[in-house]
C-alpha cells in the first residue's frame, strides 16, 4: 500500500498571513515574471510614438497591478478548476487544495479580490488618460485567462491557448498606453504565444503517464514525449522568428541592444532543449523555471533600454 503524498504546506494555517504565504507558493507568484517584462516592453514601445516619449510612472504602476492581479486570478482559477485532476496526479497531489492545506473558498475569495484590483487598475487608465478601452475589455480578458483549465479536457491545443493567454499581456499593455489596437504588439504577442506553448509542452512531459491514465489532453499524451519535444522545438523556432520580425518591423526598427537580447534568448532556448531529453526529464524544472525567467527578463530589459536609448 502506498501512502498519500505529504503536503509541503502547513497542515492547517491559522492566520491570514500564513494562508497567503501558502497561496503564493502554490500558485508560484514569482512566475509573474514570465509575461511582465513583455508587457513593460510593449508599454515603452507604445509610448515611444506619443508626445511624452515614454510611459508615466502612474501608467507603469497600473500595468504592473493589472499583470499581478490577472495572473493571480488565472492561477487561482486554474487551481480551483483542476483540483480534482491534481488529486489524481502524484506530481500535483501535494498542491494546496487537494492536500487540504487551503480551501476552495479561500481561492475563490482571492479571485474576487484580484478581479476587483484588476478592474480598478483598468479604470485608473480612464482616470489618467480618458482611455476607456481597458475598462471595456477588462472582463473579457479575465474570462479568457480563466478558461484555460477547460481546454485540457477536450483539445491538445491547450498549450497554445495558454500561450495566447500570456500573449494578451503585450497587446493589453499597448492598448492601455496607446488607447488604440494596432499591429506592432501582435508580433510580440505571437512570439510570447509560441514561447509559452513550447515550454508548456516540455513541462507537460512530466505528466505523460498521469495524462494518459486520466484522459487529459496534452501533446505528450497524444504523440509521446520524444515527438512532443520536437513539436516544442518547432514552436520555439517560430517564436524566435517572430522576435526578429518584431525588431525589424518596428518603426523605427529596434537596434543593437534588442537584437543582443534576441540572440541571448535564442541561445537560452537552445540550452533548454539540450537539457531536456526524452529519457531524462530531471532538468525540466531548471529549463522551465530558471531559463524561461531569464529569457523574459533579458529580452524585456534590453528591449526597453533599446527603446530609451
Amino acid at each position: 500500500m502506498t501512502s498519500a503524498p505529504t503536503s509541503p504546506f502547513p497542515a492547517s494555517p491559522i492566520s491570514i498571513g500564513q494562508k497567503l504565504r501558502v497561496f503564493a507558493g502554490d500558485i508560484k507568484i514569482s512566475h509573474t515574471v514570465f509575461a511582465l517584462p513583455f508587457a513593460l516592453l510593449s508599454s515603452f514601445l507604445a509610448a515611444s510614438k506619443l508626445p511624452s516619449g515614454m510611459p508615466s510612472v502612474g501608467q507603469i504602476s497600473l500595468v504592473i497591478i493589472c499583470m499581478i492581479a490577472a495572473r493571480t486570478l488565472a492561477m487561482a482559477a486554474n487551481r480551483l478548476l483542476d483540483a480534482g485532476l491534481d488529486k489524481l496526479n502524484p506530481r500535483t497531489a501535494r498542491r494546496a487544495i487537494p492536500s487540504g492545506a487551503l480551501s476552495p473558498v479561500f481561492y475563490f475569495a482571492v479571485g474576487v479580490v484580484c478581479t476587483g484590483a484588476f478592474m480598478a487598475a483598468c479604470y485608473g487608465f480612464y482616470i489618467l488618460d480618458r482611455n476607456p478601452l481597458p475598462v471595456l475589455l477588462g472582463l473579457p480578458v479575465l474570462l479568457f485567462l480563466c478558461s484555460y483549465p477547460f481546454l485540457k479536457r477536450f483539445t491538445r491545443l491547450c498549450h497554445y491557448y495558454l500561450g495566447a493567454a500570456l500573449a494578451l499581456a503585450p497587446i493589453c499593455a499597448w492598448v492601455a498606453i496607446r488607447g488604440s489596437i494596432d499591429a506592432p504588439p501582435f508580433w510580440m504577442a505571437g512570439a510570447v504565444l509560441c514561447w509559452t506553448a513550447g515550454f508548456d509542452i516540455i513541462y507537460a512531459c512530466q505528466d505523460y503517464a498521469s495524462d494518459v491514465a486520466t484522459g487529459v489532453f496534452s501533446v505528450p499524451a497524444k504523440v509521446g514525449i520524444a515527438n512532443a519535444l520536437w513539436i516544442s522545438r518547432a514552436t520555439h523556432l517560430l517564436s524566435a522568428t517572430m522576435l526578429v520580425v518584431l525588431g525589424l518591423s518596428a518603426r523605427p526598427p529596434l537596434g543593437t541592444l534588442y537584437f543582443i537580447g534576441v540572440g541571448l534568448a535564442i541561445a537560452l532556448l537552445l540550452t533548454e532543449h539540450l537539457l531536456v531529453k526524452p529519457n531524462d526529464l530531471s532538468k525540466v524544472g531548471l529549463a522551465f523555471f530558471t531559463i524561461n525567467g531569464v529569457i523574459s527578463i533579458v529580452l524585456g530589459t534590453l528591449g526597453i533600454a533599446d527603446v530609451l536609448l
